[in-house]
C-alpha cells in the first residue's frame, strides 16, 4: 500500500471549504494517512502556501502548520485538532504567524495552493523547542523515508 494522505473535507487539487479558512471557523481539516513505511520512527506534517503573497509573483512559502514527532502508528488527525488532542508525543513548530497550531488559508489576492505534506522519518527529532519549518526541514535531512502530499486551493470571497 503506497504512503498516502487524504481528507474527507476536500480531494487533492480541489478547493478547501470555507470552514477551514480565515473566513470560516479556521479549523484544521480532518486528515487521514495510510501506508506508513516499515522502519518509520516518526512523522512530520507541514502545511504551507508556495504562492504567497501573490501567485503571479510568489516570494515565499507561507507556513500554516508544523507538527513533528507524530507517532508512526497514528493514522490521522481529526477536524479542528488542538494541542491537547494531538497524538501522544506529537510536538508543534511555529507557523509564519509565529504561533503553534493551525492557521487556515487566508490569501491576500487570487487563488492559492496549500500543500499538506507528510514525511515518514527513520528517526525522532530531538532537542527542538517550537522550531520553524526550516529548522524541522534541516533536522529531517537524510532521514526522509517517504513523502505523501495533499494539495487544496483557496480564494477569499471578500
Amino acid at each position: 500500500m503506497p504512503f498516502s494522505l487524504r481528507s474527507t473535507a476536500f480531494a487533492n487539487g480541489d478547493a478547501i471549504p470555507v470552514k477551514y479558512t480565515c473566513e470560516g471557523e479556521d479549523l484544521s481539516p480532518p486528515l487521514r494517512w495510510e501506508g506508513v513505511p516499515e522502519h518509520t520512527h516518526s512523522l512530520v506534517l507541514i502545511v504551507d502556501d508556495p504562492d504567497a503573497p501573490d501567485p503571479k509573483a510568489p516570494r515565499m512559502r507561507w507556513v500554516h502548520w508544523v507538527l513533528y514527532n507524530i507517532p508512526p502508528d497514528a493514522t490521522g488527525l481529526p477536524e479542528g485538532v488542538i494541542s491537547g488532542n494531538l497524538p501522544s508525543g506529537t510536538e508543534e513548530g511555529l507557523n509564519d504567524w509565529e504561533k503553534t497550531g493551525y492557521g487556515g488559508p487566508c490569501p491576500p489576492i487570487s487563488r492559492h495552493r496549500y500543500f499538506h505534506t507528510l514525511y515518514a522519518l527513520d528517526t525522532v527529532l530531538k532537542g527542538m523547542r517550537k522550531p520553524t519549518r526550516s529548522k524541522v526541514e534541516a533536522a529531517m535531512k537524510g532521514h526522509i523515508i517517504a513523502k505523501a502530499e495533499l494539495v487544496g486551493t483557496y480564494k477569499k470571497s471578500r
